[in-house]
């Protein structure tokens, strides 16, 4: 493929709407649920018998959060599975139960905790808002609602600087003390809870009949501000959530992308996964550390007939590339990096190695990803952490404890990970959605 600036540009800013879009790991999945409809998948239940067929596109949900997707090929049979992982959650403030917290007679605030490893700093003087999910409890049964205020609705404020002269030196944040958001005077309208049922949008629009009903939620703060292209030469992207959203939605465009150029011969299931908490270890019954890919592609085998030895070689036959974003070596903090594994924002996708097995790459998994990369004209580069700094692991190496596949770890370079405003190259977006495609047509 040959690239040009208008794809580059094209691709960034349908990121910067999906992720605008995507308060929270709930609106992830429920838009990448509804790009699926559009394209003819249907939607199973894991509660549910399957019925499979050739050529079908299905996906399934659980937790409302994480979502796995796969089409089936022609053929009444399989060889193997080609997967792609990211997911859909980003570090922020979970709202605490019973939130509101009222301060010298004035002020309310909301009562809240980490979700993640954040720079906290970056949450100070930023519009926020809440969004997330609520499960309804009423007369009429048990009603589940994605929840987003759509407004600039909060505020963490900073200490100034006459009461807190020490500010730009090493100020240490309590997440307790200094990182509650500001919701209203004590003369607000409504509570907390009485504000958040009138955000409730449902599909019937019925507000009114959660008004006197019990509300349990699921709720984060998320930054308001919408991403933008930016740069002498507009060569940079910066948007909340980049990390892992950007990923998520290259695999999802890869996916859609694939299914246009699979041939009627190809032999493989393409499985398209995001999942849920993944920046709080992944050991819930949505996250990479769960069941939740060993059942979909064992039960994709059971309702397409194959007996367990033939389940166990189409998962050796198996690829799995694990998608979460990678760090840039930064301007102003070079010596950070590694001294020979040094990757760029715009140099294309960025391939993670650890010698503690961080990451998954090996040398079977590193060759087959730089074959696809270099059929499809795709660059890449290399990361690997300095050896005296710790890193983090992802989503590979957890679930490939539950289901052993030949898997490489991969990301796209960016800058301020884990900030509220994260930043990152305008070509890599559509880097990745043409490396992935291949991945699918492997």
């Amino acid at each position: 493929m040959q690239f040009t600036d208008e794809q580059f540009k094209k691709d960034s800013e349908q990121l910067i709407d999906f992720i605008y879009k995507s308060p929270s790991p709930y609106h992830v999945v429920n838009n990448i649920a509804a790009v699926l409809n559009e394209n003819g998948f249907i939607r199973l239940s894991e509660g549910k018998a399957w019925k499979i067929n050739p050529s079908g596109r299905y996906y399934v949900i659980r937790g409302g959060s994480s979502i796995i997707a796969f089409n089936m090929p022609k053929a009444e049979s399989y060889k193997g599975y080609n997967i792609t992982a990211s997911h859909s959650d980003s570090p922020s403030f979970k709202i605490k139960e019973n939130p509101e917290i009222t301060t010298d007679k004035h002020y309310i605030s909301l009562n809240v905790e980490k979700y993640g490893g954040m720079i906290m700093s970056t949450w100070l003087d930023r519009p926020l808002s809440v969004a997330g999910y609520a499960v309804a409890i009423g007369r009429s049964g048990i009603k589940e609602y994605l929840v987003n205020a759509d407004k600039d609705l909060l505020v963490i404020p900073n200490l100034a600087i006459h009461m807190n002269r020490s500010v730009n030196d090493n100020t240490s944040l309590n997440p307790q003390k200094d990182m509650l958001p500001l919701f209203g005077d004590i003369n607000a309208k409504d509570n907390f809870d009485e504000y958040i049922k009138s955000c409730i949008q449902s599909e019937d629009k019925d507000k009114e009949s959660v008004a006197d009903e019990s509300l349990t939620t699921e709720l984060f703060l998320y930054n308001r501000e919408k991403g933008r292209i930016w740069g002498c030469n507009d060569e940079y992207i910066s948007a909340p959530r980049l990390d892992d959203i950007q990923c998520a939605y290259s695999s999802l465009m890869a996916y859609i992308k694939a299914l246009g150029e699979i041939s009627d011969d190809y032999d493989k299931v393409n499985v398209c996964c995001v999942f849920n908490n993944e920046e709080v270890g992944s050991t819930t019954m949505q996250g990479a550390d769960s069941t939740f890919l060993s059942d979909v592609l064992e039960r994709i085998s059971i309702a397409y007939g194959l007996d367990r030895e033939k389940y166990m070689m189409a998962i050796a036959s198996s690829y799995m590339v694990s998608a979460d974003n990678a760090h840039a070596v930064h301007p102003n903090h070079t010596d950070k990096a590694d001294l020979t594994n040094r990757p760029y924002m715009n140099e294309g996708i960025v391939i993670k190695f650890n010698g503690n097995q961080k990451y998954t790459t090996d040398s079977i998994s590193y060759a087959i990803f730089k074959d696809i990369c270099d059929k499809r004209n795709v660059p890449y580069q290399t990361y690997a952490n300095r050896s005296d700094i710790a890193g983090g692991s992802t989503l590979g190496n957890i679930s490939n404890s539950h289901v052993s596949v030949n898997t490489v770890d991969i990301g796209l370079a960016q800058l301020a990970m884990h900030s509220a405003y994260e930043t990152a190259g305008v070509k890599d977006t559509t880097y990745m959605i043409e490396a992935l495609t291949g991945v699918f047509l492997r």
